[in-house]
């Protein structure tokens, strides 16, 4: 994918699906990269992708202090931060009614403060030498989703960002894009019957869900020096399924 050797990555909730699916797709492009999580999974993860080009740092995107050791620790080891894909998140299915301020704080502090917290961390490294963001948000930042009311504003939110992130910090270099994964064959639809999946993947226009390598490869891509002249762009990844 021509990153430019010795790049650096740092992933957000990648001890599994998309971020896991990043995490060794960069590796295998030749790009170093921090596996952060809470779940101590996430050493596994980096573990089996080879310890002279991954790192597991524990990570609690909510946490500012967390933010700024990640990002010392991390250019201690590998000397620089090249990109950020903030890929942790929480999900829960609950509609305007039901939906308890409890949920919103939990899922606005891991969605929203998380992925401001790493926009803004990682600006004094990128500077140096430009860099790319991701931000993963979700079709439900896209339209409106029964049933989703904490996590679908969410992603709105982080939309949002991406995109006034884009405008800011363009002067610096520093690229900010945005992909939104549609039904994914993840972890998320373990508790889902095969006979809905069957019916999922029936109705999207491709004829399969989505998976973590299909998401994955969208946004090494866009790390990419490929994509050096893509900024406040929106991939929405569901198959054709808005179209």
């Amino acid at each position: 994918m021509e990153m430019t050797d010795g790049k650096v990555a740092i992933i957000t909730g990648a001890a599994s699906g998309f971020g896991a699916a990043a995490a060794r797709l960069f590796a295998a492009d030749g790009v170093r990269v921090v596996v952060t999580d809470v779940n101590p999974a996430g050493a596994d993860v980096a573990t089996s992708i080879g310890k002279d080009i991954a790192a597991f740092m524990n990570l609690d995107v909510t946490r500012s202090e967390d933010w700024d050791r990640v990002v010392n620790d991390t250019r201690e080891r590998f000397g620089r931060v090249d990109a950020l894909v903030n890929n942790a998140a929480v999900f829960r299915m609950s509609c305007l009614e039901q939906t308890t301020p409890e949920d919103m704080d939990l899922i606005y502090s891991v969605d929203i403060k998380g992925t401001f917290l790493g926009m803004k961390a990682v600006i004094p490294e990128m500077r140096k030498r430009g860099g790319s963001v991701v931000n993963i948000s979700s079709t439900a930042g896209l339209r409106g989703i029964p049933d989703q009311w904490a996590y679908a504003s969410s992603k709105w939110a982080i939309r949002g960002m991406s995109r006034h992130g884009a405008v800011e910090l363009a002067k610096d270099n520093i690229r900010v894009n945005c992909v939104f994964p549609g039904v994914m064959d993840t972890p998320v639809l373990q508790n889902v019957t095969k006979d809905m999946l069957a019916i999922l993947a029936e109705m999207t226009p491709i004829g399969r869900l989505g998976t973590p390598e299909d998401v994955a490869a969208t946004v090494v891509f866009l790390c990419s020096d490929r994509a050096s002249f893509i900024t406040g762009g929106e991939f929405a990844m569901d198959g054709g399924l808005g179209a």
